[in-house]
């Protein structure tokens, strides 16, 4: 049986992590084994990272419900708990997205909170 020399998909693997390795700084980005170890490492922060933005967003819409609240003299607290009480499901995208373009309709919101919480 012929030898089977293992050129040609080394040379793909290698071409593949050097591509992925592409705007990288000095050495990371031409050289096989310091692209190898920087790809890898980019990979495990971009798994990570992507778990965090959505606990990132989830405190930035917190963030913006409370401000919106707080104008109207309520805690953000006090008006989940009001929408709980008056069977109101919304999520907090939803209702951040609400206080910024449409003051009017989240207004509402905090009016059907604050009368269930009474």
């Amino acid at each position: 049986m012929a030898r089977v020399k293992g050129g040609v998909t080394a040379h793909a693997r290698h071409r593949k992590v050097i591509k992925a390795a592409k705007g990288y700084y000095g050495r990371r980005k031409n050289t096989f084994r310091t692209a190898n170890a920087a790809v890898e490492k980019a990979g495990k922060y971009a798994y990570r990272d992507r778990k965090v933005k959505k606990r990132n967003f989830r405190a930035l819409w917190i963030q913006r419900i409370n401000a919106a609240v707080r104008a109207e003299g309520l805690t953000y607290s006090r008006f989940i708990d009001g929408l709980i009480k008056a069977g109101i499901e919304l999520d907090r995208k939803v209702m951040a997205e609400l206080a910024m373009n449409q003051p009017e309709a989240f207004k509402g919101l905090i009016d059907k909170a604050r009368g269930a919480a009474a």
